[in-house]
């Protein structure tokens, strides 16, 4: 068993009656949806993924799908806060799952979130590298991607290894500086009626939802989501769990759900439909910071190419401290090496998980600067698909192990709660992400850059780590999934 022994440099301050270690912290509902926020990466996904959607998926339809893929996640939310109060650690998805479907399926999940997550923190250094690049070009100095993406690589390092706290004040601040941009933009854009062609016919024309491939659009507006499960994973550091988490989730859903709708229409409308696709076609990085500029003025549309680098910062730095609690949490279990469940003794943060966390990022850019991948087109999009594909498997997961416990409890007498939200919510959810699912797997090439091997090698990954959390667990029954 790897943790035989309570991890070096604690005392009982740190630790339960079990011997576990709690991290330290002060979060209130505000902070845990900062962090849900930031790791959506709001202004990242306006400037990148939302042009990408309207191109590869039902063009101006797509600020009407982000309604579809909120009313979707909202429903799993119902199913997600039930299951809060029988779920009393910090495990989030995989402590979920492993309620009601078993302990090994949940460290297999374990294992398959903490690949996702790695795989995407990978990706994103390679975004913000390049994007990085792009930003001092514009200024007249050249750099290659991997120099901007090793620097913050050194930031967000030492942020993660502080107290969470000095990182939720850092994402606030970052966060409102994005948002509030966007929403400028937005508000200028209702202002004026619209552009040359007034508000857009995303919403009053039925048929733009159904246009182009809506499949890979709704795939679009998940992979804006995610990170949302974050509202668990920082259980031990917040205050009043069971009331934080419930609320958080909601609010955190509801609000990037809302802030994606509106301005995904605002962006769309500022150019007119017929110009909004064709330069989303065209120039996809041009079309938040061009409209920008065509409503905000010049000066604005450079602030917002300052504001993308730090947009994707602060998603960089939301993935960082959850991939790093993922590593601390999994190893309080014993089912990694028990030195990476150790704590600070006065930041009372993942110090030394933080840090293995980094070190494997930077291995793997290392590895994508020696073979020469692209750092937007093959290094995000091949492991940010991956990260799709097993967010995805997270939710549906999650969804069928609430209704089996929930199932369970209403057959033996026990259920207290509501059937409706129980029951009828998570199944109306678990057919939602069950049709998801099937257009992950279909669209799952051009997801990952149009490379069948790649989109193979996905798959395998995925299942290779699901496998070996679930042969830990197996070969070592005395760990739990609890705290």
């Amino acid at each position: 068993m790897f943790n035989e022994l309570s991890p070096p440099g604690t005392s009982s301050f740190d630790q339960k009656e079990d011997g576990k270690v709690r991290l330290k912290g002060s979060m209130g509902v505000w902070g845990i949806v900062f962090i849900v926020a930031a790791f959506a990466g709001p202004l990242g996904a306006m400037g990148g993924t939302v042009p990408i959607g309207i191109n590869a998926g039902n063009g101006i339809g797509l600020s009407a799908t982000f309604i579809v893929s909120t009313v979707i996640l909202l429903l799993f939310s119902v199913a997600f806060t039930a299951l809060t109060p029988y779920v009393p650690n910090a495990g989030a998805f995989y402590a979920y799952i492993g309620t009601g479907l078993g302990r090994r399926t949940g460290f297999g999940t374990a294992f398959l979130a903490l690949l996702a997550y790695l795989a995407l923190l990978v990706g994103v250094y390679g975004l913000l590298g390049s994007g990085i690049t792009a930003l001092l070009a514009s200024w007249g100095v050249g750099a290659p991607w991997w120099v901007g993406a090793y620097v913050c690589m050194v930031a967000a390092t030492s942020l993660g290894y502080r107290n969470i706290d000095l990182s939720k004040r850092v994402l606030g601040v970052l966060l409102l500086a994005e948002v509030g941009i966007v929403m400028a933009l937005d508000a200028s854009v209702f202002v004026n009626d619209g552009g040359p062609e007034g508000m857009s016919r995303g919403f009053t024309a039925p048929e733009a939802l159904l246009s182009g491939a809506p499949g890979l659009a709704l795939l679009f507006c998940f992979l804006s989501f995610l990170g949302f499960e974050a509202t668990a994973v920082f259980r031990d550091e917040c205050r009043n769990p069971n009331r934080t988490i419930p609320i958080a989730t909601y609010l955190a859903v509801t609000l990037v759900g809302v802030f994606y709708v509106v301005s995904t229409w605002a962006l769309i409308s500022a150019w007119g439909d017929e110009e909004a696709v064709r330069i989303a076609a065209a120039d996809p990085g041009a079309m938040l910071p061009g409209a920008v500029g065509n409503y905000l003025g010049s000066t604005a549309e450079h602030v917002v190419q300052v504001l993308y680098v730090t947009s994707l910062f602060a998603c960089l730095l939301s993935i960082q401290n959850v991939t790093s609690r993922y590593v601390f949490n999994i190893s309080q279990r014993g089912a990694l090496p028990a030195v990476l469940g150790t704590r600070h003794e006065r930041h009372g943060s993942p110090s030394t998980a933080s840090n293995v966390v980094t070190v494997i990022a930077a291995v793997f850019v290392l590895l994508a600067i020696v073979i020469n991948l692209d750092p937007a087109t093959e290094l995000y999009a091949w492991f940010a698909g991956a990260t799709t594909v097993g967010f995805i498997m997270m939710l549906l997961g999650t969804t069928v192990s609430a209704l089996v416990f929930f199932g369970r409890r209403w057959h033996s007498g026990k259920l207290h709660e509501s059937i409706a939200r129980v029951i009828v919510a998570p199944a109306v959810a678990l057919v939602c992400l069950a049709a998801v699912s099937v257009l992950v797997l279909q669209n799952l090439r051009d997801l990952v850059g149009g490379s069948q091997l790649v989109a193979w090698a996905v798959l395998g990954s995925l299942a290779f780590a699901f496998a070996w959390g679930f042969t830990v667990s197996t070969r070592h029954p005395e760990i739990s999934l609890d705290n």
